[in-house]
């Protein structure tokens, strides 16, 4: 359970925002995504779901003709998104697949994933739903889909085609099928769920919640970087207050809220008092937002130089 998150996101709803859950994991089928975030009180229908294994299929609808054999290297949530696309499931490559469609299953294995490598060498188109190379658990990271997309690959010797983040097209589609006009893309990764979001000219707003830290964030490269940031979900409900930048001398100071940030000799300054260095730092939301700024303008000024240094950075919103 995320903290904020239920309230944040059904305060969205009830504001008037039209809602997308955008998701790499394509082992499960629009329903169970809804059900896992009804066990976390966020209210959700299939409809507002868009998975990579739907991401895949509609990728793949665009390059072959409906009723078109395909061997799935994946689970249910796969299959399903295909069968709905118009696609003709199979399992074996003695099948003749037009494509091989690949995604993160615990019950795919060796004879799975073997069976996918015949179909391919035979002609086959192989699409991946995503390239995540690991997969968060409760133990740490464990392997992703693109790790095993990989391992195929590699015995091809053919890339696959993919879909899913950090792809543009996965917000694009999702974007087409909500409807919405004025977009926004919310997540915890910034090499994914950022990288895909600025791809398809969609705005950010990264929250603390996941993978990607505050000094990630503060370091990122400008293909990373989000529009928005707050340590949570509350952010989709309150007011960002916007950047100023202003000249001192030959540096440059930015200023969100009541703090400045300005970085001198390769050292970070906070309200030109508090100078960010040690190992760790704790400061406020707006600090943040104002470092992030400094240190992105500085990055691009100086670029191919030595970023200043940055300690592990504790958020307090």
């Amino acid at each position: 359970r995320v903290d904020y998150a239920a309230d944040s996101i059904n305060g969205a709803r009830a504001h008037g925002m039209t809602l997308s859950f955008v998701t790499n994991n394509a082992s499960r089928a629009p329903q169970a995504v809804v059900d896992k975030l009804s066990r976390n009180d966020i209210r959700a229908s299939p409809d507002e779901v868009f998975s990579a294994a739907m991401d895949a299929a509609a990728l793949l609808r665009e390059r072959l003709a409906e009723g078109s054999p395909v061997l799935v290297v994946g689970g249910e949530g796969l299959r399903s998104a295909l069968a709905a696309e118009g696609f003709t499931v199979v399992a074996s490559a003695d099948d003749r697949p037009a494509a091989v469609v690949q995604g993160w299953d615990p019950a795919v294995d060796w004879a799975m994933m073997s069976e996918g490598l015949y179909a391919i060498a035979d002609g086959a188109l192989h699409v991946a739903t995503n390239l995540d190379a690991t997969l968060p658990t409760e133990r740490g990271f464990a392997l992703g889909n693109g790790s095993l997309v990989a391992a195929i690959a590699n015995a091809s010797g053919r890339e696959p085609l993919a879909g899913g983040k950090p792809f543009p097209g996965i917000y694009e589609r999702a974007l087409a099928r909500a409807g919405g006009s004025a977009p926004l893309a919310v997540g915890d990764r910034l090499n994914t769920d950022h990288v895909g979001a600025r791809a398809a000219g969609i705005p950010g707003l990264h929250v603390l919640t996941g993978v990607s830290t505050a000094r990630d964030v503060v370091l990122a490269r400008p293909e990373e970087r989000p529009a928005y940031l707050h340590t949570d979900l509350r952010g989709l409900l309150e007011p960002h207050p916007r950047p100023v930048h202003e000249r001192r001398g030959e540096e440059t100071e930015w200023i969100v809220g009541a703090t400045h940030c300005r970085i001198h000799d390769d050292v970070v300054l906070l309200d030109d008092e508090v100078a960010l260095t040690g190992r760790e730092a704790e400061i406020t939301l707006n600090a943040y937002r104002a470092l992030a700024c400094a240190m992105w303008d500085h990055l691009d000024r100086h670029a191919g130089a030595p970023a200043p240094s940055i300690p592990d950075i504790r958020v307090r919103a």
